[in-house]
């Protein structure tokens, strides 16, 4: 599919929405968990120690995962997957013959 007509597709501007959505839904992730930790210690009997302390266990499992995401190579895995559908990797790609 040409470029131009892309651009001018509704499958375009569906994903772009998609892509504004995906990018203010993960970047407002840290402060929605910090409503929920105090909306759930609300909930148990106003106990927060307990719910900061599960909330500090989950970030420590989060970091582990994501480490482990990057060094088993699924990271790159992913890129490469994303650059198989990304329209200037295809024409780079074509120059290079790579």
């Amino acid at each position: 599919m040409k470029r131009e007509k892309l651009l001018k597709s509704w499958k375009y501007k569906l994903m772009l929405l998609m892509e504004f959505f995906e990018r203010g839904y993960s970047f407002m992730s840290y402060p929605k968990w910090v409503m929920a930790i105090f909306g759930i210690g609300s909930v148990v009997n106003k106990n927060y120690l307990i719910v900061v302390i599960g909330a500090f266990l989950f970030m420590v499992l989060c970091v582990i995962v994501g480490w482990l995401f990057i060094k088993l190579g699924f990271f790159e895995a992913k890129q490469e997957v994303a650059n198989q559908f990304n329209l200037f990797q295809k024409e780079m790609r074509k120059v290079f013959k790579s």
